[in-house]
C-alpha cells in the first residue's frame, strides 16, 4: 500500500514551507546577540546566534600579568555561556518548526 499522490504532494509542500521557516529562523537568529559572563560579571562576550564572537568586555581589575590563564578560562567560560544561549535558542526555533510538520499521511 504506497502513499497517494496527494499526500505526498502534501508533504512536499510541508517540507518546502519548513525549509523557508528555517531559513527565516536562521537568518533571524544570526541577527541575534547573546551574552555571557564569568567571574561574577568581570568578563562578559557577546556572540551572534550564528556563533561568531561579537565582543569581549574585561574588567580592568581582572588583568593579572602574572595569571593569564585564569584570565584566558574566564574568557572561555564566558564564550561558552553565551554560545549555549544562542545554541538553546536555535533549538527551540526548530523544534517549534519541526513540530509542524503532519507526517499523518505517512504514518497512516
Amino acid at each position: 500500500m504506497g502513499m497517494r499522490p496527494q499526500d505526498l504532494r502534501k508533504l512536499m509542500e510541508q517540507a518546502q514551507q519548513m525549509q523557508e521557516q528555517m531559513t527565516a529562523h536562521q537568518e533571524q537568529l544570526a541577527t541575534q546577540t547573546f551574552v555571557g559572563t564569568a567571574g561574577g560579571g568581570v568578563v562578559t562576550a557577546t556572540v551572534t546566534g550564528s556563533g561568531s564572537l561579537v565582543s569581549v568586555e574585561i574588567a580592568p581589575e581582572v588583568i593579572d600579568p602574572e595569571d593569564a590563564e585564569m584570565l584566558g578560562d574566564l574568557i572561555v567560560a564566558a564564550t561558552n555561556q553565551a554560545l549555549a544561549a544562542a545554541n538553546e535558542a536555535s533549538q527551540a526555533g526548530m523544534g517549534g518548526i519541526a513540530g509542524g510538520l503532519d507526517l499523518g499521511g505517512l504514518l497512516g
